[in-house]
């Protein structure tokens, strides 16, 4: 599970590590355009790590790089030939491009790279083209055969096929679809269904292989596509021999070669247990090798890469592919690891039904990272925490790992230094003093709860399915894991382990959480359209829910002040309650699988727009300029060999562009692009 970064992207921040105040030099920002802004993240301690550290990390970085084909195919069956056409119009363009429909052209290229594909990251809507369907076609036309998308034989089967998708609003209009009282499976555009496949004979389908009575489930459909043969429901694995074989077997060679750097024999262990998984798509020996990474936590260079996060699958079972290359933040790592110490501590003191709780709590480790290659569905928009294994026993009997990604926040802050933002949305001096004083620290350890104790806290009860909430089951998860971090940030507990220094420091994020789930997180989505993302939905559902709650003592108010939406908090204590109440009755739909509950829950709080409200917020953010999404490139690494062919140094640039890098990785790194073949839906 991953906690993304939220709308208010921690523009209010003031207060940064000691390494960002000392490099305000650095240059964070590299492009911008429609709704989004690209960054670039350092990666401090990379030139102090040993020569077989940056080795290591060298070839995990060509293994995430190797992968990155596999979601823009998951994504839709159309990313890939479309990517193919958008860059051949782009490198073989002729005309003016200071033109009205280049320069839209361009946009819209730049909007698929950061998407991975035609569909929004986050709002997963279509992209809509800004150039005319008779510019594109005239610049189809005029391409050389070579440069023409695999699997099509000539121009014209290009533009037969591909312009519906692109400029048809109807045709493949949302990636993930997620109105449970339609068909979620057939109203989505992402292909991890076949043409023609509906909900109903998916789930049909899974219940048939589940037994509720397993008590090691594996992952159903983690890894598979599922598609319909002479009417017959099957799956198609991502394996060696099967789906995405080609960029399997080039990952698999760099997760080799990068083995032969490993650490210790525990590293070495998992890696080998990762690569028969690749090579066999067993979903059992995925488990094997979920547990041996999860129980090593002494290697200081780490890495996920595979199908993680199911976020993208409205039914919330199959994975999108993903990597992660980081190494530990050894002096920030000091507070995770009390965190992960005392886990026991906020189990037992949950504000739950004890029923609900960890009798035992095992091997929950904790640590703050330095992120050096982000790929998949990472790349460009990335999380900032993460907390894997996903699975639910092997939490239980082996534990878990929890990330923050310390300088991709660091990032962030220091891209949005002096915006406005606090002025503009804040309500009062002494709001906006304790957010500059203290939202950086406890936006962290909000991170840090969140991903080590909120996604590993609790237990399903016996027999009941991990999948029984379907399309709402990463929102409620989401929920669940921001309401335990929310809950404890308030706790004595943290001012008596030495983490924070003042009783009233919670207070700063508190407010930035409502602030963002009331009003700020609507800044990324289109007027008139609802909350569709399962991070947005959570932050909302938690914010209404105490807004509504609280209303007889006025816990919390949006209140006016000259004409402008405010949110007040007055009680700060009772608002704490709230959420342990809230928390209580998300763990109890969780751990009891109660769907219809947690419908109503998601429906009744975390979907509807109050749209005056949003236009409001939406007029507030343009005199900003603020942007509402946020991605990165990564720095490109360059290893330097002996005369043997041995790696004896790696270099790190961060010079690279946006466009540059994207269509660098397109010619260096495309393992399925040519023979991408699409088909109607």
């Amino acid at each position: 599970m991953k906690k993304a970064i939220p709308a208010l992207a921690l523009s209010s921040i003031m207060a940064f590590s000691a390494h960002g105040a000392e490099n305000k030099n650095f240059d964070y920002v590299v492009d911008r355009f429609a709704d989004i802004e690209v960054l670039r993240y350092e990666v401090p301690g990379f030139q102090e790590l040993t020569p077989a550290r940056k080795a290591m990390i060298y070839y995990l970085n060509q293994a995430a790089l190797v992968g990155r084909d596999i979601i823009w195919d998951q994504n839709c069956r159309y990313n890939l030939p479309i990517r193919t056409l958008l860059e051949g119009i782009y490198t073989n363009y002729k005309g003016d491009r200071n033109s009205k429909d280049f320069k839209a052209f361009e946009k819209y290229m730049k909007q698929v790279w950061f998407g991975n594909g035609i569909h929004h990251h986050y709002s997963t809507d279509k992209f809509v083209p800004g150039f005319s369907q008779a510019f594109f076609a005239e610049q189809v036309k005029a391409l050389p055969e070579k440069a023409l998308p695999g699997g099509y034989a000539s121009h014209q089967s290009v533009l037969d096929e591909l312009v519906p998708v692109i400029f048809d609003p109807a045709v493949m209009a949302k990636r993930v679809f997620q109105d449970g009282t339609k068909d979620v499976v057939a109203n989505s555009a992402t292909n991890f269904y076949g043409p023609g496949v509906t909900q109903a004979e998916v789930e049909a389908y899974y219940a048939k292989l589940k037994d509720p009575n397993d008590p090691t489930p594996i992952s159903y459909g983690l890894n598979a596509r599922v598609v319909k043969e002479d009417g017959q429901i099957k799956e198609q694995h991502y394996q060696l021999n099967g789906l995405y074989g080609p960029a399997i077997s080039k990952i698999i060679y760099y997760l080799s070669k990068a083995r032969e750097y490993a650490e210790n024999d525990a590293q070495k262990a998992y890696m080998a247990s990762l690569i028969d998984y690749y090579i066999t798509g067993d979903l059992r020996k995925f488990d094997e090798y979920s547990i041996l990474w999860a129980e090593d936590t002494k290697s200081e260079v780490d890495f996920v890469n595979g199908f993680i996060e199911s976020y993208g699958d409205p039914l919330g079972m199959t994975a999108s592919w993903e990597s992660y290359v980081n190494f530990k933040n050894i002096p920030s790592s000091k507070r995770t690891e009390i965190i992960s110490n005392n886990a026991q501590w906020f189990e037992d003191n949950s504000p739950v039904d004890p029923k609900f709780r960890k009798p035992e709590v095992k091997g929950v480790s904790a640590k703050v990272i330095t992120a050096a290659t982000l790929g998949g569905d990472a790349f460009p928009a990335t999380a900032i925490g993460i907390n894997l294994p996903n699975a639910n026993w092997i939490r239980a009997a082996h534990g878990s790992k929890s990330v923050t990604l310390e300088n991709i926040t660091e990032a962030y802050a220091m891209a949005s230094r002096g915006n406005g933002f606090n002025e503009e949305f804040v309500i009062d001096a002494p709001t906006s003093k304790i957010m500059d004083e203290y939202l950086y620290i406890t936006d962290m350890l909000h991170t840090d709860l969140h991903e080590c104790l909120g996604h590993g806290s609790g237990r399903i009860m016996p027999g009941v399915d991990p999948d029984a909430l379907k399309e709402h089951g990463s929102t409620l998860e989401e929920t669940r894991a921001d309401l335990f971090a929310l809950y404890y940030l308030a706790d004595p507990k943290l001012l008596e382990l030495g983490i924070l220094d003042n009783p009233d420091a919670y207070k700063a994020e508190y407010y930035k959480y409502l602030l963002n789930g009331l009003m700020t997180q609507l800044n990324r989505i289109e007027p008139g359209k609802d909350v569709e993302e399962a991070h947005m939905r959570n932050r909302q559902l938690i914010s209404k829910w105490v807004l509504e709650k609280g209303r007889k003592d006025k816990v919390v108010e949006l209140v006016k002040k000259k004409g402008k939406t405010y949110v007040k908090i007055n009680d700060y204590r009772k608002l704490r309650d709230l959420f342990g109440q809230l928390l209580g009755e998300v763990q109890r739909i969780k751990s009891e699988g109660d769907y219809a509950a947690g419908n109503k829950l998601v429906n009744d709080y975390a979907v509807k727009v109050d749209q005056k409200l949003h236009k409001e917020v939406l007029d507030r953010y343009s005199k900003l300029d603020i942007p509402p999404y946020r991605g990165f490139v990564n720095p490109v690494y360059t290893a330097v060999y002996d005369d043997k062919g041995n790696i004896t140094d790696v270099t790190i640039s961060y010079d690279e562009g946006y466009t540059d890098q994207m269509l660098r990785l397109s010619r260096d790194y495309s393992t399925l692009a040519k023979k991408a073949c699409c088909g109607k839906k």
